[in-house]
């Protein structure tokens, strides 16, 4: 693998008004309050935080988030909420867990990457069997180094049938040159110090290579990280893009961010 270790580390008309709301509310507080499950993966017990609404089987994403953790950034939890309030079940995978640890680590960043490739591989098994997924409509959403395991993930992996790139690095010597990544939405920052947007147009060049559906937004002035008018479109293409590539109906609540760093 040739990424940097800075890089890396990074029903219904006929109910009433009351009856409509008592529903929605009731929507909302599911989607607020997660179900934490949990699946093996190395031996190591892995956690889940499950977004989502019970019902009839529906898309799913997996979310993966940054190498900073899950321990004090919640916008990772916020933009779990607001992809499920768009129709999906949404499952944020604690990865770290496989290796023990609350955020990334330098010393042990490359050692640790395929373990977490592997993590994120029975995540998705896990996924896929669960009786609330729909396992032919699976997507992957990557935050900066979550995108790079998810990149490597879906490279080998037909039941991801969409991914999003939010500022990865492009795992070289994890993909193999002849892989195809589903479709891909790429959003990156054009001044960001962690991972250059350079990355952002090197897994450009590799879906253009193998033919793959793509879109990619660079965002002025965006570093690792995006803010205000920015995330908030980022956060807008990515429940339309889902939509097209997973075909799940929007389900209209308040606009919640997808999280802005990693």
């Amino acid at each position: 693998m040739t990424m940097s270790r800075r890089a890396l580390l990074l029903g219904a008309a006929a109910m009433t008004a009351p009856a409509i709301q008592a529903q929605e509310l009731k929507r909302d507080r599911m989607i607020a309050l997660p179900q934490r499950l949990s699946f093996a993966s190395g031996g190591q017990a892995i956690t889940v935080e499950a977004f989502g609404a019970a019902g009839a089987r529906r898309p799913a994403v997996l979310m993966l988030h940054g190498a900073d953790g899950l321990s004090n950034n919640r916008q990772y939890v916020e933009g779990a909420r607001a992809v499920a309030a768009a129709g999906y079940q949404v499952y944020l995978v604690h990865y770290l867990d496989r290796t023990g640890q609350r955020r990334a680590n330098f010393s042990t960043l490359f050692q640790n990457f395929m373990p977490w490739v592997e993590t994120v591989q029975d995540a998705l098994a896990f996924v896929a069997g669960r009786p609330e997924v729909d396992p032919s409509r699976i997507g992957i959403v990557g935050i900066s180094l979550g995108a790079a395991l998810g990149m490597t993930v879906a490279s080998g992996d037909r039941r991801v049938r969409a991914l999003v790139d939010y500022f990865g690095p492009l795992p070289q010597g994890a993909i193999a040159p002849d892989a195809r990544l589903p479709p891909t939405l790429i959003l990156h920052g054009a001044v960001d110090p962690i991972v250059p947007v350079a990355n952002a147009y090197a897994v450009e060049g590799l879906l253009k290579q193998s033919g793959t559906a793509y879109e990619i937004q660079v965002y002025p002035g965006q570093g690792h990280g995006f803010y205000g008018a920015a995330q908030a479109d980022a956060t807008r293409r990515v429940i339309a893009f889902l939509e097209r590539t997973l075909g799940a109906p929007r389900a209209a609540t308040g606009e919640a961010p997808v999280p802005a760093g990693g």
